[in-house]
């Protein structure tokens, strides 16, 4: 191709853009601001406060709603969600996986590696201990794990166990999947303060 042929090609998308404009049919596109009012000021817009359960009308940027360890704005900056500690559902927490340091973890992919085992059951560290483990000896609350399905067993441990953490009674067996957990995975006091987290972000 020739120089002359070069030019002639790459002003074609100019002029179709152009034409575009000319027509009114790029003003459709939404801007970058767009929806991006932030009433409280702290940095998380307020379409995606109230579609995340926080309050649009309250700095709570620093807060931890969900006990993961990560606080409200960096869930914002990485897609992740503030009301859920582990978003990816992988067996470890969203701080955890932020904050840990290996990079074969991921809070918005289950499996980062792609070696089909989930996060929370690798071993980042290679100490002999899942990473979903680990998180547990850190965490100083029961609020820390999720129970979805309120079946008395969190999900962290049903990831573990190989039930469901949407199903009270993952076998049908008519009892509750954690009536079946013969481990005491149960640890600390019951926290209810959402002001912890990391600073990170």
């Amino acid at each position: 191709m020739s120089l002359v042929e070069l030019g002639s090609v790459l002003q074609r998308p100019t002029a179709v853009l152009a034409a575009l404009a000319a027509a009114g049919l790029l003003s459709a596109v939404p801007s970058a601001s767009a929806g991006s009012r932030d009433s409280d000021g702290d940095g998380m817009p307020n379409r995606w406060e109230a579609s995340n359960g926080l309050n649009a009308h309250r700095a709570d940027a620093r807060s931890d709603a969900d006990h993961d360890g990560l606080r409200n704005l960096g869930e914002f900056r990485r897609g992740t969600t503030p009301t859920e500690e582990d978003s990816d559902n992988d067996g470890d927490d969203d701080g955890d996986e932020v904050s840990d340091g290996w990079k074969s973890t991921d809070p918005n992919d289950r499996d980062t590696n792609d070696d089909g085992d989930l996060d929370g059951d690798e071993d980042g560290d290679h100490d002999g201990t899942d990473n979903e483990d680990e998180d547990d000896s850190d965490e100083s609350c029961v609020a820390d794990d999720d129970d979805s399905d309120e079946d008395g067993l969190d999900d962290e441990d049903e990831n573990e166990n190989g039930t469901s953490a949407h199903d009270a009674d993952s076998n049908n067996d008519g009892t509750d999947d954690a009536d079946e957990d013969s481990d005491d995975d149960d640890q600390g006091d019951d926290c209810d303060d959402d002001d912890q987290g990391e600073d990170e972000d």
